[in-house]
């Protein structure tokens, strides 16, 4: 498998922020890590090697980048306003900064993908930003944050907690943009998978209200909040998106 490292200076973060890129052809995914990982996470936890099969036959190829989880929303140190802002100097990395170099890079329509709080911000990412992302897979994901915050809300914490801002959404833009997705919503039932797994049962209906087609699929008791699950259904979901 080919494997190319990037990294630069993010001025708007004040750090250096790096991107692995695991293959050359095929769909393109952009992996958010686990909560407060790195580029390497989802290589380190064996998710990418459970998965090469796709990457070394073309179909699938994945960047990887660092979060900013620990310097925003999981702080233990900072105060949630400040948090937020934060997190919307990630978004604007992202999205002024990683978008357009992936873009580059490769010229296909983006998908994003994540674990735990790395799918988190691959739905919240596809959900505020429709028009730059053809889909999101996202695997035992929150979807509003008193996970980390407690009571606090404010403007920013509303339009980043998809749970909260997706019921008042009536732009139709924005809902014609999503409606032509690729939204792929998973949980289990086992150990440790609330309140993701009635977060995620909160979306399904939310998203059936607004005409939003989604594949969300709840899986058993057995199938805990870890990473040999994420292993087994990242590979399921993708041997149903190269078909």
């Amino acid at each position: 498998m080919t494997i190319t490292h990037t990294r630069w200076w993010v001025p708007r973060l004040g750090r250096e922020m790096s991107i692995n890129r695991y293959g050359e052809r095929g769909l393109v995914f952009l992996g958010f890590p686990a909560q407060e990982g790195d580029h390497r996470n989802l290589e380190s936890f064996g998710l990418i090697p459970s998965i090469a099969h796709f990457i070394e036959s073309g179909k699938v190829q994945f960047f990887t980048l660092d979060s900013y989880d620990s310097e925003s929303w999981t702080s233990q140190s900072l105060p949630p306003p400040e948090r937020g802002s934060r997190h919307e100097a990630f978004v604007e990395y992202v999205i002024s900064e990683v978008v357009p170099f992936i873009r580059q890079q490769t010229g296909e329509p983006i998908f994003t993908t994540g674990v735990s709080m790395g799918a988190y911000h691959a739905a919240n990412f596809l959900f505020r930003f429709p028009h730059y992302f053809a889909g999101t897979v996202a695997l035992s994901g929150v979807y509003e944050l008193s996970e980390f915050l407690g009571s606090y809300s404010d403007e920013i914490v509303y339009f980043n907690s998809p749970l909260w801002y997706l019921p008042n959404l009536t732009d139709e833009y924005y809902l014609q943009e999503l409606r032509k997705k690729t939204i792929i919503l998973c949980v289990g039932q086992g150990n440790w998978e609330e309140p993701m797994l009635t977060q995620t049962r909160r979306m399904a209906d939310i998203l059936a209200q607004k005409n939003i087609p989604a594949w969300v699929d709840i899986w058993g008791q057995d199938v805990h909040h870890d990473w040999p699950w994420w292993k087994v259904q990242m590979d399921y979901f993708l041997s149903k998106l190269t078909q």
